[in-house]
């Protein structure tokens, strides 16, 4: 049977349809990408526009909480604009912005706004190519203080560490300090761009790492607050419930599958079973590792997922993702073991955190259970308009109850006859400080990390803190002495 030969317009139909869907799919992906995408490709660091804008155009000025001046332009001998920067303390956070090397902190992550490629109003953003100035640089306003920051970085002086700072009922970071800074107007100007930036690249005390929110520290005992709200969230403890085995335990180890969890003995607590607060006050890893054991793998797990564990936290800057464990194992939650799980409820095994991720452990009992997501821009101001930047809820980690629990606990362990010797300089006086401190042992064969995590007023918080004193030795050495100056500086009115 002979096959009937196709006509001309029959062809012609077919080609047409072809075409007609061809060019439909070409148009329905040029309206998604110029469309419903054109503000997030606009506004990329590496978009064409904003590249070509940062040499050319002056660009917005970045401005701390009260409106002080934390970067702005300068005019180089070819009349040029290029920038200068309040204080080195800010270099990790602000960044810089570089015609040889590019931006970095919130003038990379902000470049479209600040360069004016990009602007508050959608519709004038898509009208600016008619307009005779195409740019409309944009202010961008924070909710850092400078003189904290200033003083943060001055604390750590010639350190290696960290400091953050944060409201807990609305996410504003008030400080987000890393050391060792650099002098980012250095790296700005381009008399000296080149010298600066290379010799920032060969230091081996890496001053390029934002370390606030990038770099990753075994937390050590600070880590106790999330398995507090992982043990008591659950129920699986009690702030009643003791462990007989505890006080032999501190001297002999807690024998977890053929392993001995060790612990430094109290002598103050003899031989008594201690609960929830003595724990916290007195640091005890025996309490905590069997705490972690009755909670877990899965729900310590989950539980430091509601804090932002696992996955960059959703932030201005780049984020490292904090961990409990390295993961893959069969334990639950990723552990190997019980071992594993022991340890890491106290702080050591393979938990590594960011500074950040540690305040935001302390915010979510600060706040009652609810963890809001931090936030360093609070507003973009233009010539088309401005957009505030409101509080965002990052998520309900715990019940108030529980929180409150902990709350009373962290105050024993700044203020108590005991917990005081642990956090040396933290309080306050005539404030309830509730803090927790930590020894981060590394197992390098250096000193380990001095930690501490807190906010105050204790009964109506609104401010956190969490500082990380690389090599600062025991908890109590470094870190809460740091601590509570800034707490002094802040709650004394100098933000």
């Amino acid at each position: 049977m002979s096959r009937r030969p196709r006509t001309v317009g029959s062809t012609l139909t077919g080609v047409g349809v072809v075409l007609s869907l061809a060019f439909g799919t070409l148009a329905a992906g040029a309206g998604y990408w110029q469309v419903l995408r054109a503000g997030e490709l606009a506004s990329s660091p590496d978009d064409a526009a904003v590249v070509a804008a940062s040499r050319r155009v002056e660009r917005g000025a970045i401005l701390d909480r009260e409106g002080r001046a934390l970067a702005w332009n300068a005019l180089d001998a070819n009349g040029e604009p290029y920038r200068l920067y309040a204080s080195a303390s800010l270099s990790s956070v602000v960044g810089y912005a570089s015609r040889l090397w590019g931006t970095a902190g919130l003038e990379r992550a902000y470049d479209a706004r600040i360069s004016g490629v990009v602007g508050s109003d959608q519709l004038a953003d898509m009208l600016r190519k008619f307009q005779a100035s195409a740019n409309d640089p944009q202010t961008i306003r924070t909710g850092l203080s400078l003189p904290l920051q200033d003083a943060a970085v001055a604390l750590l002086g010639d350190r290696r560490g960290a400091i953050v700072m944060l409201d807990p009922r609305s996410g504003e970071v008030l400080v987000l300090a890393s050391a060792p800074s650099f002098d980012a107007s250095a790296v700005a100007d381009p008399t000296t761009s080149r010298v600066a930036f290379e010799g920032l690249q060969a230091d081996p005390a890496l001053p390029l790492l934002p370390r606030a929110t990038q770099g990753r520290y075994v937390p050590g005992s600070a880590f106790k607050v999330v398995t507090a709200l992982a043990a008591l969230g659950s129920e699986a403890v009690s702030v009643d419930t003791t462990f007989p085995e505890q006080p032999a335990a501190e001297i002999d180890g807690l024998l977890v599958s053929g392993f001995r969890v060790r612990d430094g003995h109290h002598p103050e607590t003899g031989s008594r079973a201690l609960a929830f607060g003595d724990a916290v006050e007195v640091s005890c890893n025996i309490w905590f590792a069997r705490a972690g054991l009755e909670a877990g793998g899965e729900t310590l797990d989950r539980t430091a997922k509601a804090l932002g564990f696992g996955a960059p936290i959703p932030f201005d800057l780049p984020t490292a993702a904090s961990q409990i464990t390295g993961g893959g194992g069969g334990f639950g939650g990723g552990f190997e073991d019980a071992v594993e799980l022991a340890n890491a409820a106290f702080g050591q095994a393979e938990t590594f955190v960011t500074p950040l991720q540690m305040a935001l452990v302390a915010a979510a009992v600060a706040n009652g259970g609810t963890l809001m997501a931090p936030r360093l821009v609070t507003a973009v101001e233009g010539r088309t308009g401005g957009t505030p930047i409101g509080p965002e809820v990052m998520g309900r980690v715990a019940d108030r109850a529980v929180t409150d629990a902990i709350t009373a606990a962290m105050v024993r362990a700044v203020e108590g006859d005991l917990g005081r010797r642990f956090t040396k300089g933290a309080a306050v006086e005539g404030v309830h400080v509730a803090g927790k401190s930590g020894t981060a042992e590394t197992g390098s064969g250096t000193e380990p990390h001095s930690w501490f995590i807190g906010f105050a007023p204790a009964d109506a918080p609104t401010i956190v803190i969490a500082v990380v004193v690389e090599g600062g030795g025991h908890g109590d050495v470094r870190a809460p002495a740091i601590a509570g100056q800034l707490l002094r500086a802040y709650l004394g009115g100098g933000s």
